[in-house]
């Protein structure tokens, strides 16, 4: 299958549309919705949850379950506090950056519809120089343009209104993809597209597939901790963002050496099922798709390890998507990547017989 036949103008039209809808952590429905009707024709049924996470399976009737997935939520702020002057405190939703907030436009949803915001900062003339006091999430705020508290609350906005950054998708340099929220509805995307080249190459897989776009991962991988006792699955094959670490001011000792256009990484980690790893690698390098090799220490930090240590333990392994700029507004992934993570995943897939159990002891 070649790189470039993999992404269609109706694939790339579903991205744009996908990222720019706001879907933060506990709030992803909308997203959701958008996804479920993309994936539809390629399905044979839906499953989803109480809290929103949602799932395309085919051949819902197999005993033998395996779980491709990635998670649907974005960062955000909750509001916390008015003053008198009308002005909103936040607290995170995720792993929201206080650094990057200073000057950006939000949108406030509240139930009378997107309330506009910025993150206002002191002008430079009016600060101490020789004292300068960075952004911290207990010193920035958002102005709605409300003179008091009660312009505020007439304008629908209260404590608890989730915040969410405009930012919308954008091509840089003809192959790199720049959006917030990258991090990790592309991981949804990119199952998705396995989906769609299995249905229209007409494989027929000999176990039930389940495309898993589960919520809440920002903050704990809540969403696949439930949806994994639903489907009880066999074998899970996760995807997520890792660090490009090419980018100034990361530390290579600390981080590794992973660069975007360079492929898919691959995990090593005590979540990692060994011999399902190798089967990624050895699929990779009989396929000539590029990939890199990322160590974890303990957890990965990702929906892998909910799925690993669930229903009495699951095969599972990690194929990681490189990204510069993680919780910003710019996140950037490379188009090749995006393709070779997507590749990897379903020539993956044809390997996997049903009953597969990956034991060490088979």
């Amino acid at each position: 299958m070649s790189v470039k036949k993999i992404l269609t103008k109706k694939s790339l039209d579903f991205l744009e549309k996908y990222l720019n809808n706001a879907a933060p952590t506990g709030y992803e429905w909308e997203g959701q919705k958008i996804w479920m009707e993309y994936l539809r024709p390629y399905v044979d049924t839906f499953i989803t949850d109480t809290y929103g996470s949602a799932v395309g399976v085919v051949n819902p009737k197999a005993e033998f379950k395996v779980v491709i997935e990635g998670h649907s939520d974005e960062i955000s702020w909750y509001v916390n506090y008015i003053t008198d002057d009308g002005l909103l405190y936040v607290i995170r939703n995720g792993g929201s950056d206080h650094q990057i907030a200073p000057s950006k436009w939000v949108n406030i949803h509240t139930k009378k519809g997107i309330v506009k915001g910025i993150f206002g900062w002191p002008a430079i003339h009016t600060r101490n120089r020789a004292k300068e006091e960075p952004p911290k999430p207990d010193n920035i705020c958002i102005d709605i343009g409300a003179k008091d508290k009660a312009e505020v609350l007439k304008m629908g906005v209260h404590v608890g209104c989730v915040i969410t950054y405009p930012d919308e998708f954008q091509i840089l340099n003809k192959n790199k993809f720049v959006c917030r929220a990258l991090d990790n509805r592309v991981g949804g995307f990119m199952i998705a597209e396995v989906a769609r080249l299995l249905k229209e190459n007409k494989k027929k897989l000999p176990f039930g597939l389940y495309i898993t776009n589960s919520v809440q991962e920002e903050i704990g991988l809540r969403g696949a901790q439930m949806i994994t006792e639903t489907i009880k699955p066999n074998v899970a094959i996760i995807t997520d963002v890792c660090h490009d670490t090419t980018t100034p001011m990361i530390d290579k000792k600390k981080e590794g050496h992973i660069e975007i256009g360079a492929g898919p990484v691959i995990s090593y980690a005590p979540a990692v099922q060994n011999k399902l790893r190798e089967r990624l690698i050895e699929t990779a390098e009989k396929k000539k798709i590029p990939f890199q090799r990322l160590a974890a220490s303990r957890s990965t930090g990702t929906d892998t390890d909910a799925f690993a240590y669930s229903n009495g333990g699951v095969a599972s392994a990690l194929i990681s998507l490189p990204l510069r700029y993680m919780h910003t507004t710019v996140e950037t992934v490379h188009q090749d990547d995006v393709e070779n993570v997507i590749r990897l995943y379903y020539e993956t897939l044809l390997t996997i017989k049903s009953g597969e159990t990956f034991s060490y002891f088979d």
